[in-house]
Parts: C-alpha cells; sequence; structure tokens
C-alpha cells in the first residue's frame, strides 16, 4: 500500500518498493475539506497542494484508491508522537484502518519522507498500531544524488507550489529537469534542500514507469498563500486535468 501525496518523493518510494519486490495493491491519500476553500492548510504531517489530482493517481496506476478527509490538526507539534484526540495523525490511522479492512493482507506503507523525523515518526507509530511495515527507501539519502536519481528514472514531476528566498510564481508548472539548474544554484547560495525537504517546494508527478496512463494539466490557477517580500507563498489550483494512454 502507498500513503502519498502525488508528489516525486512518494511516487519514487513507490518505484523502489517495486524493485525491492513489493506490490502496490492501493493508493491512500488524505485531502483538505471540499468546501471551496484553498487547498493549503499548513499542515505539519501532509501535502494537501493538489490533492484534487491526486484520485487520478489510482486510475493510472490501476489500483484502488482510498482517501479521508484531513479533521484534525497539528495538537502534538513535539518530535515524538503519542495517540492525541483531534490530532491529524489520527487522520492518517483512520485512513490507513480503513484500506487495512478492504485488504486485510497489506503488510506494509509506502512512505516518501527523506529526513522528516516528525513525519516518519508519525507514520512509523501510525503502523506500529496496525502491525504494518513503514518502507522509506529514501530515508537520509544524499538530496543531490537523489534528485537526479529520479529524473534518470523516469519520475516526470511539476512544481507546484514554492516557498523558498529564490522561487516565485514563475516556477510553478515547470519540470525537475527544467528546474534542476535553479535548485543546484539556490542550494549552494542559499542552502535549498534539493528536494524540498525543508518546505521549499511541493511537486506532483505527471508520470512515472508504473504509471499505465500520464495526467496532463489543461488549466490551472497561481494562488498567493502568503505575498512575503522575500519568500512568497504561492501554489497552483488545478481547474481542468485529464488523463492519457501512454
Amino acid at each position: 500500500m502507498r500513503r502519498g501525496s502525488g508528489g516525486k518523493d512518494s511516487t519514487y518510494n513507490m518505484m523502489k518498493c517495486v524493485e525491492n519486490g513489493h506490490e502496490i495493491v492501493a493508493l491512500a491519500h488524505a485531502h483538505p475539506p471540499r468546501t471551496g476553500a484553498a487547498e493549503e492548510l499548513d499542515s505539519f504531517l501532509f501535502q494537501t497542494v493538489g490533492s484534487s489530482v491526486v484520485r487520478l493517481v489510482g486510475e493510472c496506476m490501476q489500483v484502488p484508491y482510498y482517501e479521508r478527509e484531513i479533521r484534525g490538526t497539528a495538537v502534538s507539534q513535539t518530535l515524538d508522537y503519542a495517540e492525541t484526540l483531534d490530532d491529524e495523525t489520527e487522520d492518517l490511522f483512520a485512513l490507513l484502518s480503513e484500506v487495512q479492512r478492504a485488504h486485510p493482507d497489506v503488510g506494509a506503507v509506502s512512505v516518501g519522507a527523506i529526513f522528516s523525523s516528525y513525519q516518519g515518526n508519525r507514520v512509523q507509530h501510525v503502523c506500529k498500531r496496525l502491525g504494518l511495515e513503514m518502507l522509506a527507501y529514501l530515508w537520509h539519502r544524499d538530496q543531490t544524488e537523489l534528485l537526479h536519481e529520479m529524473m534518470d528514472q523516469g519520475v516526470h514531476a511539476v512544481l507546484i507550489k514554492v516557498a523558498a528566498l529564490g522561487l516565485g510564481s514563475d516556477d510553478l508548472g515547470k519540470t525537475l529537469g527544467e528546474m534542476e539548474p535553479k535548485l543546484m544554484a539556490l542550494h549552494k547560495k542559499f542552502g535549498l534542500h534539493p528536494c524540498g525537504e525543508g518546505g521549499e517546494y511541493e511537486t506532483l508527478t505527471l508520470d512515472c514507469p508504473l504509471y499505465k496512463k500520464r495526467i496532463v494539466v489543461d488549466e490551472s490557477l497561481v494562488v498567493t498563500h502568503s505575498n512575503d517580500d522575500y519568500a512568497p507563498v504561492v501554489y497552483l489550483n488545478f481547474k481542468n486535468v485529464h488523463l492519457e494512454p501512454k
């Protein structure tokens, strides 16, 4: 099973799972409330930008897709986690519990975490409660090496949110290949994490070797979440997308 956001990291970790002999039997995604409000929740645990498109990943991969609305918040913000009422981690527990009921043979969860112990500890806590193994093949990998490896292995992802000095609305919608020189330059100049592990940017995977179809963006709108002079937070709101056979 894959718990994911549709971004490059969760996608590539899923590819590594398959490479290591695992089978992806379902996709699980936690999404923000669909009440017309902005997609960006400032969640400590989940990537929420692009949530409206993630459902298509299940169709691209031809596996069952499960989702749950994020109802909690980051009530517990310590590095370690213990079961906490109304915390967003409990939404993850409820989501994976639903998948486990539908697929009782599931034994593990694919997670694209690289360096975030905050996120990794919470997913590990949920997995332990459910008797599942957490598969995190990207954990503590060198980010420069990892970014190039993802591109070389056919992960076609575009930036859908930026929140860092040197990045702006002009970078939204660009592929990793198009952004690689700029990301490396910002890494050298400001210490930007090449894979965006510090929250500098988020992505959506439009195509990869595991997809039977590719996602095509027809129309999107740039949304300003925070109009900071030095590091504005802007993201894409997808208005129209479709799938194409490969």
